[in-house]
């Protein structure tokens, strides 16, 4: 069989299956009714200038079977990551954790949290509201499996589920990942081969047909830029730093902390409970300073590259337009009256510790050729978290160094110590500590056998330690 033979079956097939979709798919519900998932109120519609499609509420179609013979229970959210990811509450009878990682069935939604894409943000911002309305109902939520066990997906860390919720206004379960497929919030994702495909079809079927969203390619995403930065998280940027080495690079995060012309910004990840920090650098002279206020969630522009002097990557070559604060090519004020976080951490987890990301890995495949492939790649704790804000408590000192220089390190201290468990790790001041009355911090300040608790910046030399800019931020215990 040639090449136009097999092309033209396949055609032929698709148009089978399209027909299938409409003849045999759930009913058309007309009713006015559109129940409590909000879903007529798509402006999105591209119609090309044709009568206008009835939209059809399949979410509403599907019913919620607790003897479908399916492994089911009843969630409460833990935290939202994005549109097809959330992390529940759920009874360790069922998972041993007491949470579960619940990577949405039948549907991909555009990411917004690795590299960001167009409608990203809103699909992440839909099933947060939408389980929002749910989270004061007892047994509000429940999640369940396609089959009669709980189903890992490729990464082996998330589980396939489908979501079910329910709110004050509508006392029957929604299905949650239909509904959001429905919206056109979503790419369909083995639509046909689950449980549930006849729904997942048509509303597929459907946002396809009337171009919601993704399926638009007339309409931009508002909330997305567009220009000439790639847009990710600071979660991505730091699990891929070699590969945007050279960037230009758009992320938004909080300022932690300011030394002259370098400041520190962080972001919390909700999917690994943890701050990614990144060191920014301004450069001297540098006109918007005042926009980087610690406490201000700021967005972003500039190069990511490696600072040989310091070994390690950070943002410079700002892009910023000194007239217009809002320019979305460069960096500005997202939101103010925010904190450094300072979270409790331990010398342990610090400098020994590990953490596994899923991210997507550029692999060849057979033919040779590049693709990328969503993978759970580990790394150290430390590198991920340097450059964010820590607090270690009741370290004991073991021995204090000052360096003793021409450049602006001299009196600098560094301050060897053990945690409760036994654990070293050197306290690094930026620069000579100066007190309010004009005194210098000195070695003998700090004694063997003195008990500090201190707050700071994670910072790499020869191994993770806490850089320290300020004496108040050390606290010497009687």
């Amino acid at each position: 069989m040639n090449k136009l033979s097999k092309i033209l079956i396949l055609l032929l097939v698709i148009v089978m299956l399209v027909g299938t979709f409409v003849a045999c798919g759930p009913t058309p519900d007309t009713g006015s009714d559109s129940g409590s998932g909000d879903t007529n109120t798509n402006t999105n519609t591209d119609t090309s200038g044709g009568e206008e499609p009835e939209f059809v509420d399949y979410a509403s179609q599907l019913k919620f079977n607790p003897d479908s013979g399916k492994k089911w229970a009843y969630v409460t959210v833990k935290s939202y990551i994005d549109g097809d990811t959330t992390h529940f509450f759920i009874d360790k009878d069922e998972i041993s954790e007491g949470f579960i990682k619940a990577r949405y069935l039948g549907i991909n939604t555009p990411e917004s949290t690795g590299v960001v894409e167009p409608w990203g943000k809103k699909a992440s911002n839909y099933t947060k509201t939408q389980l929002k309305k749910a989270e004061s109902i007892k047994n509000g939520i429940i999640v369940e499996s396609d089959t009669d066990g709980w189903d890992l997906d490729s990464t082996g860390g998330r589980y396939l589920l489908w979501i079910w919720y329910k709110t004050e206004e509508n006392g029957e379960y929604r299905n949650l990942n239909i509904e959001i497929l429905q919206q056109g919030l979503a790419f369909g994702s083995g639509t046909t081969s689950n449980t549930y495909s006849e729904y997942t079809t048509a509303a597929l079927y459907q946002a396809t047909t009337m171009k919601l969203f993704v399926f638009n390619k007339k309409v931009k995403d508002p909330d997305f830029y567009y220009g000439a930065a790639q847009t990710l998280t600071l979660k991505e940027l730091k699990a891929n730093a070699e590969k945007y080495e050279g960037t230009l690079v758009k992320f938004e995060a909080v300022v932690a902390k300011k030394s002259g012309y370098t400041f520190y910004v962080e972001e919390y990840d909700a999917e690994n409970d943890m701050y990614f920090g990144m060191q920014i650098f301004a450069g001297a002279g540098c006109p918007i300073m005042d926009r980087f206020a610690i406490g201000n969630r700021v967005s972003i522009v500039g190069t990511l590259q490696y600072w040989e002097n310091g070994g390690t990557y950070q943002v410079s070559n700002l892009k910023f337009d000194i007239l217009d604060e809002e320019w979305a090519g460069g960096c500005s004020v997202l939101e103010t009256g925010n904190e450094a976080s300072y979270r409790e951490g331990d010398a342990g987890t610090l400098l020994n510790g590990k953490i596994k990301i899923d991210s997507y890995v550029e692999v060849e495949d057979e033919n040779g050729e590049t693709t990328e492939e969503l993978q759970t790649v580990e790394f150290d704790y430390g590198a991920l978290a340097l450059h964010s804000t820590i607090k270690l408590s009741n370290l004991t000192v073991q021995s204090v160094y000052t360096t003793t220089t021409d450049t602006d390190s001299n009196g600098a201290l560094t301050i060897t110590c053990k945690d409760e468990n036994g654990v070293r790790i050197q306290i690094r001041t930026a620069s000579k500590l100066v007190r309010e009355d004009k005194t210098i911090v000195v070695a003998s300040d700090f004694p063997v056998g003195t008990v500090i608790s201190v707050k700071g910046i994670v910072d790499y030399f020869n191994d993770y330690q806490v850089k320290v800019f300020n004496i108040n931020d050390i606290t010497i215990h009687e």
